[in-house]
């Protein structure tokens, strides 16, 4: 019988799945399982010797498993990762096409394939030296910082909690200004005012933002989006359409790019889902690393 390594944050979106649920649903598909709870002590000995890779929960706990597995360097050698998306936002399983229950994505588990994925490195920030999702500067770090002051993640479900960080997002857009960005891709300069700069892997950030709707997360290139003042209106729009439950990606200026070299008249970023706070004039530096992982789907 197949091993697997499931690890389950029982606090994740609306907390529909308990331990027990998950344990023998796997199970009963074909696998023995090894449980591991991201909330208690000592997750990060997770046994990784096995045939899969199951994180139950959103897009912060698989860059956690990342980030362990990369400590132990054990990232080009790791088993395929299959996610169960059980977050808010779910960006990655997402960008993947992952869905449907959590019942149908593990029944599709035996007839699924391992596909590579990229991630994004960086350098020039201290305790980062990775992404799976994006780095940005700009508008959307800056609204996170407000946003979590605000505690909008308190409502009742996960659909009440991504209207309302929509609804925010959408009165945020109009008072931002635009702030000088040195910008360098692929050698190339880039350099002016933007309302923000995201360096995307994947189709989505956030509340499911689709900024960069043609990313692939295998092809060894980065989605560069830049939004200038003068797409204010269109940012405000998509927001306002995604509020009425209307997907309509906008088409900002975007780049196919190997490296960045991007320095923010500013302090705030975002790496993933983490908000981070930077010296003003920072260099950061960003390339890839083309299939270091495997996810199943």
């Amino acid at each position: 019988m197949k091993e697997a390594t499931l690890l389950h944050n029982p606090k994740a979106g609306d907390e529909e799945h308990s331990k027990k649920e998950l344990i023998e649903l796997i199970e009963a598909n074909g696998y023995k399982c090894r449980y591991s709870s991201t909330k208690k002590d000592g997750w990060t000995d997770f046994e990784s010797d096995v045939d899969l890779l199951i994180v139950a929960s959103g897009d912060g706990t698989v860059r956690k498993m990342v980030k362990e597995l990369s400590k132990r360097k054990e990232l080009e050698k790791a088993p395929p990762i299959a996610i169960l998306p059980l977050g808010t936002a779910n960006n990655i399983a997402k960008t993947l096409n992952i869905e449907g229950s959590t019942e149908e994505i593990v029944k599709s588990w035996e007839k699924a394939k391992a596909v590579k994925y990229d991630i994004g490195t960086l350098e020039g920030v201290e305790d980062y030296d990775f992404f799976l999702e994006a780095f940005g500067f700009g508008l959307f770090p800056s609204f996170v910082n407000i946003v979590t002051k605000e505690k909008i993640d308190n409502k009742k479900t996960v659909e009440e909690e991504l209207l309302a960080v929509l609804q925010a997002l959408h009165e945020f857009i109009f008072g931002f200004e635009a702030r000088k960005c040195t910008l360098e891709i692929d050698g190339a300069d880039y350099t002016g005012e933007y309302l923000l700069a995201e360096v995307m892997n994947i189709k989505s950030i956030g509340s499911n933002l689709q900024f960069a709707p043609t990313a692939d997360t295998s092809d060894g290139k980065l989605d560069v989006i830049l939004v200038t003042e003068k797409n204010k209106e269109q940012l405000a729009t998509y927001v306002l359409n995604k509020i009425k439950g209307e997907e309509k990606p906008p088409s900002f200026q975007t780049m196919k790019a190997e490296t960045v070299r991007i320095t923010w008249d500013g302090t705030r970023a975002h790496v993933d889902d983490s908000l981070i706070k930077l010296t003003p004039f920072t260099e950061i530096r960003i390339g890839v690393k083309k299939g270091m992982l495997k996810f199943l789907v």
